[in-house]
């Protein structure tokens, strides 16, 4: 077949399938070009789900009547400079218009502040009409009817009306965080209207926009991030380790108020609440990097959701660091959601409440410890209580003869751990004044304005946990010399990173080096990992480096033992604590950071104000 060129609509056409995916896609692209205008107010309107239309409305400058032709025209566009490395606007690349025109019936009516009338210009399957005069008020009309009818092949893929305005409604929340001082609506067929009213561009601003998209309650458990490194700052708020969610659907990430969908940021938010959160559940984010454009590539894909960083160990690193620091400085804090459930709980005719338990987690955690070479593990100082022993008898606080409660060397256990204070003045503590044990499990305090109930092992877990982890990345992990060297092959690429990173690896225990082209020679394994897998260690390791350039994985391995040995050294459920033992663990929580969840990610206390529990006796 000849060489030929392809007609302009074919192009278009063909640009349309990477830009315009779905309904959602349109208002994607349309709502940009209206912030890129300097809209305060932006209305979008659909109707099928967008299939049958989308018409988004905004009041910003306007285009001028002369340039209408040319707005429609492929890779014309009024954002870019000489500059392709200076890119500051959401909107850069000139294709979305005519690729939306090219599918649908489009029409664009605009005015701008200087001019005396509006103009309107349209465009049907690709075939565009001439420019005509119309009526309309400062800013731009555009609207799109039909999408898809002159590529029905597309429409099979489209799916239900419900799952489109869903997924349009999602585009819209996204965009209107990223821009607190605009005003958004959108409006669907159902009648259902989603009003974004201004919030403002102060800080306060932009966290009451964060409550309008993800609901009132986010606030109050969240915690604000702001860090600076080598010139890229982060800033926005992540939610407390026990505020979590199903699904990854609520983290939000944008690079230089432009949204992302970036697997660098989704992996390093996974990573800095690795072990604090149940593998299954996720946590509430929103983030906002900002750095130098030049240093960033937002041209990976005609979609712009997917951005590349010219350093991506540096974003990674701040990403981590900068949300670990901010949960060991947050303190205590039990989620909201906790006190809401017990209180939904305890009305009547409320179903029980069904939780995954621990029995399933402990399951796991003690398969993957007999796994790890630790099954001869009974005794540490961390586990002061001998399982073997019978049970004292049921009556709330321990007995005088039964033995001391030790929670082992905890290098965070706070001063007044092992000082009897008087039950006022521990009052007004964070977690206050232990007054009963219940069930033998769960100690119950009383703080000067609420209840508080605490899983003595989940907490316990949490505080081993972190000393054991203290203690491990406090001086190099203790390593084993393997007795014959286990080669890896692997690409020279692959090697030379691994190589490149060995003094970092030495520290946790990996012992390795370059061993001919293309191969890397272990010498040694760290001891705690007993057993295990070299050559698949060796690999995922160097699949890491080549993905985020750090070494992530085996330093996760050692915080999961370590998790392992912390759930069989702590405190067991149906142990009998004394006052001064419970106060001791309450105390300790306090001055732990993260002690909110368990290593399992389960919440380890949750807290009943004291206006909650009047409300329940109809008190208020």
């Amino acid at each position: 077949m000849p060489i030929r060129q392809l007609s302009e609509t074919m192009i278009n056409q063909i640009a349309a399938g990477e830009v315009i995916e779905r309904p959602a896609s349109v208002v994607k692209e349309l709502v940009e070009n209206a912030l890129d205008a300097g809209a305060s107010k932006v209305e979008i309107v659909t109707a099928g789900g967008g299939l049958s239309l989308i018409r988004v409305t905004d009041d910003g400058s306007g285009i001028a009547e002369p340039e209408l032709a040319l707005a429609i025209a492929r890779h014309c566009t009024s954002k870019l400079s000489d500059d392709i490395h200076d890119i500051r606007s959401l909107g850069f690349r000139g294709e979305a218009l005519p690729s939306i025109g090219s599918v649908a019936r489009l029409s664009i009516r605009s005015r701008t502040a200087s001019g005396d009338s509006a103009a309107e210009i349209g465009i049907e399957g690709g075939r565009v009409l001439p420019v005509k005069p119309a009526a309309a008020n400062r800013g731009t009309t555009v609207e799109v009817r039909d999408l898809f009818f002159a590529t029905p092949a597309r429409l099979k893929f489209m799916k239900g009306e419900r799952a489109e305005s869903s997924a349009t409604s999602d585009v819209v929340k996204r965009i209107a965080i990223a821009f607190p001082g605009v005003r958004f609506t959108l409006a669907g067929s159902d009648r259902s209207t989603l009003e974004l009213p201004a919030t403002g561009n102060t800080p306060d601003g932009r966290l009451a926009r964060v409550a309008q998209v993800m609901g009132k309650d986010f606030p109050d458990n969240a915690i604000p991030i702001d860090a600076m490194r080598d010139g890229v700052h982060l800033a926005g708020h992540v939610s407390i380790p026990s505020y979590t969610r199903a699904n990854a659907l609520q983290q939000y990430a944008y690079v230089n108020g432009r949204p992302v969908r970036d697997k660098l940021i989704a992996g390093a938010i996974r990573g800095a609440f690795a072990d604090v959160l149940p593998r299954d559940r996720h946590a509430v984010t929103v983030l906002f990097l900002s750095l130098d454009p030049a240093t960033v590539d937002v041209n990976v894909h005609p979609a712009k959701a997917d951005v590349r960083f010219r350093d991506p160990g540096l974003v990674r690193g701040l990403i981590v660091g900068a949300i670990r620091e901010a949960l060991a400085g947050a303190g205590i804090r039990a989620a909201t959601s906790g006190a809401a459930g017990m209180m939904a709980a305890f009305r009547p005719g409320a179903a029980p409440y069904a939780h995954p338990g621990p029995t399933a987690g402990h399951r796991s955690y003690d398969a993957a410890f007999r796994a790890s070479g630790f099954a001869g593990f009974d005794r540490s100082p961390q586990r002061p209580l001998d399982m073997g022993e019978a049970r004292p008898a049921r009556n709330g606080f321990g007995e005088d003869g039964q033995a001391a409660f030790d929670t082992g060397p905890l290098a965070s256990a706070d001063a007044r751990a092992s000082v009897a204070e008087p039950a006022e003045a521990l009052l007004g503590t964070a977690l206050g004044a232990a007054r009963a044990q219940v069930h033998e499990n769960y100690i119950v305090a009383q703080t000067r304005d609420s209840l508080v109930i605490v899983d003595q092992h989940a907490a316990h877990e949490r505080l081993v946990y972190e000393a054991l982890k203290n203690a491990l990345h406090s001086r190099a992990v203790p390593s084993q010399m393997l007795l014959l060297p286990e080669i890896v092959d692997l690409p020279e690429e692959d090697a030379e990173r691994l190589a490149m990173h060995s003094e970092t690896l030495a520290k946790f225990g990996l012992g390795l080096e370059r061993f001919g082209p293309g191969a890397v020679a272990v010498r040694e394994t760290p001891s705690m990992l007993g057993e295990t897998n070299v050559q698949q260690l060796v690999r995922d390791l160097a699949d890491e480096i080549a993905d985020n350039d750090t070494v992530e994985t085996l330093k996760e391995r050692l915080d999961r033992i370590a998790a392992t040995m912390a759930c069989h050294g702590s405190v067991r459920s149906g142990r009998l604590l004394k006052a001064e033992e419970m106060n001791a663990l309450l105390r300790q929580m306090e001055a732990t950071p993260g002690s909110g969840t368990c290593n399992h990610g389960r919440p380890t206390y949750i807290e009943l104000k004291l206006a909650d529990i009047e409300r329940l006796f109809g008190r208020r």
